[in-house]
């Protein structure tokens, strides 16, 4: 009895689960085609996590996703609001971009929202860590002062996560 409902119930449940995956594809935000209209994007991504204006009157959206926040989309859009271009931001070679003196809205502009963030008051700044693949137990640090919100320096850190106890990470 088991075995014939089982079998009744392995195809319908096997065409659930392509049309769910496929539609994970299509909330990815590399997965979208360049000229997909910036309201769509808004609309099948659940909203983005930060919004910058681009020279030439277009939009910058980003996308903050994955485990621990290791993955960041941008993805860029002309002044007509048509996707033109999209690029997970959260790697070394982006990370090498970041330098002294560079102004807090550029860091989010090029990096996004960091995973996690918090101050050093004796030394008037914050911290803004960015967790990313290939960086297992490390994340790229970036110290912004309080008062010029300008970067004074970056770099990579030890991630504190691979040092708590099982699920007390940050």
């Amino acid at each position: 009895m088991f075995e014939r409902w089982f079998l009744n119930r392995r195809v319908p449940l096997a065409t659930a689960l392509t049309i769910a995956l496929a539609g994970c594809a299509t909330l990815a935000p590399g997965g979208l085609a360049p000229g997909t209209p910036i309201a769509k994007a808004r609309q099948a991504l659940f909203g983005p996590s930060g919004e910058y204006p681009l020279p030439g009157g277009g939009t910058r959206l980003e996308f903050r996703q994955g485990s621990f926040g290791k993955q960041t989309f941008m993805l860029d859009f002309d002044k007509a609001g048509l996707l033109v271009s999209s690029q997970q931001v959260l790697t070394e070679p982006n990370f090498a971009t970041i330098a002294p003196g560079m102004p807090e809205q550029e860091v989010l502009m090029r990096l996004g929202h960091p995973a996690h963030a918090f101050g050093v008051q004796w030394q008037k700044l914050h911290v803004w860590n960015y967790r990313y693949f290939g960086g297992d137990c490390v994340w790229f640090q970036v110290s912004i002062s309080d008062a010029t919100r300008q970067v004074t320096e970056a770099g990579v850190g030890p991630d504190p996560a691979c040092d708590a106890p099982e699920g007390k990470g940050l």
